[in-house]
């Protein structure tokens, strides 16, 4: 279980976040690796694992993508292996990505893991999201700079870096020291000694990708068919000309679009998206009764969070508005339930696992017998995969 340490959460988001980079010594004392090289490897041969190592011999870069007949191939002078998702794999690594809570669900994006031989790295880059980077086992050297106007550099097709900038971080890291690295503040790291790396990567969606997924969802539903229509419709002196108030015409029926229930439909559905729906499509799950299920709380049984699961809800506009259920959104899909159960389940889905004493009212006794509609909701969660029981 990872705990994180040494951080004021509230000043860290008043100060630093999308602000500033920040070193944290010793966030997490007595570090355990949640995966070792050779598990980051296996995971190399699923064909659904992204993965890429980036090796430098004498100054030339080359860039490999897995999976990977012979892994060793590719682990040529200064080499560094980079596996992404590993918290929809590894458990432990998922609950090393959730001490990072305090930042929305809905803004994370995954755990990316790396496992980097002595001066080995990817060379100074920008990234477009933020990063907490989590040294594991070995030291890494981390440059860090602040957002200019920096001249790309390409020395590979699947790698883009920048020329040279000024460090105001250059620190040396080792096992539990965490550097927290804003959206376009170029960095470097370069190993010191064979080590683990773990990046907790931040959703930043563009607006192409927004709008593209917006409108796919519109069209799936058959949705936003209101069509353009004239106003003050005049002749003109030249009939291929668009005239400006038509222009702020069209700005308004897109913009009315933004502003519709449909918009606020898919929203939560676009966040609560992910991998790990895919993942699961083809998998084989155990399925649960109702009774099954209760026996199971009665009992005391630990019930987790399945990993790369981002459960997703939205505020009501206002706290007197009027419904009688209470809708969230698991992997694209809606949920809903009696509003009387609301604060119930959403201290539920805001956790990574729960037990009868979780889910316990003040005197004690398991609110999940007051809210039946708790215990079918768990049972049909568990049976989706979103949710499991440890063995």
């Amino acid at each position: 279980m990872y705990r994180l340490q040494n951080i004021d959460t509230d000043v860290f988001l008043k100060e630093y976040w999308q602000k500033k980079p920040l070193l944290i010594r010793q966030g997490f004392t007595d570090f355990h690796d949640p995966i070792d090289e050779h598990e980051l490897a296996g995971l190399t041969e699923e064909e659904s694992v992204d993965s890429r190592i980036v090796n430098n011999q004498a100054g030339t870069w080359e860039v490999a993508h897995g999976p990977y007949d012979d892994i060793n191939e590719h682990c040529l002078g200064k080499w560094s292996l980079l596996v992404q998702s590993v918290d929809h794999f590894v458990p432990d690594a998922d609950s090393l990505m959730n001490t990072f809570d305090f930042i929305p669900l809905w803004r994370m994006d995954d755990l990316m893991v790396s496992y980097s031989n002595a001066g080995a790295g990817v060379g100074p880059h920008l990234d477009q999201y933020d990063v907490f980077i989590i040294q594991g086992k070995g030291s890494r050297r981390w440059q860090v700079g602040l957002p200019s106007d920096y001249e790309a550099v390409r020395p590979h097709c699947d790698l883009s870096q920048i020329s040279g900038f000024k460090a105001v971080i250059d620190e040396v890291l080792t096992a539990g020291d965490i550097i927290y690295i804003p959206a376009n503040h170029p960095h470097n790291g370069v190993a010191l000694e064979p080590c683990m790396n773990y990046s907790v990567g931040f959703r930043a969606p563009s607006q192409q990708e927004m709008l593209s997924s917006f409108a796919d969802y519109a069209i799936d539903n058959n949705l936003l068919s209101n069509r353009y229509q004239d106003q003050a419709l005049s002749a003109r002196k030249f009939s291929g000309e668009i005239k400006q108030q038509e222009v702020a015409q069209f700005k308004a029926l897109l913009a009315e679009s933004l502003q519709s229930d449909a918009f606020e439909k898919w929203l939560p559905t676009f966040l609560s998206d992910n991998k790990k729906a895919e993942d699961e499509s083809n998998q084989q799950i155990e399925e649960f009764s109702e009774q099954a299920i209760m026996e199971m709380l009665e009992s005391g049984e630990y019930f987790y969070r399945a990993s790369g699961i981002k459960p997703i809800f939205v505020e009501p506009k206002t706290t007197c508005e009027p419904s009688s259920s209470f809708t969230f959104h698991i992997a694209g899909e809606a949920y809903t339930g009696p509003v009387e159960s609301a604060d119930l389940v959403k201290r539920f889905l805001s956790e990574p696992f729960i037990t009868e004493e979780f889910i316990a009212d003040e005197d004690g006794q398991p609110q999940y017998i007051l809210h039946n509609h708790f215990t079918a909701l768990l049972t049909m969660l568990v049976n989706k995969g979103h949710w499991y029981i440890e063995e």
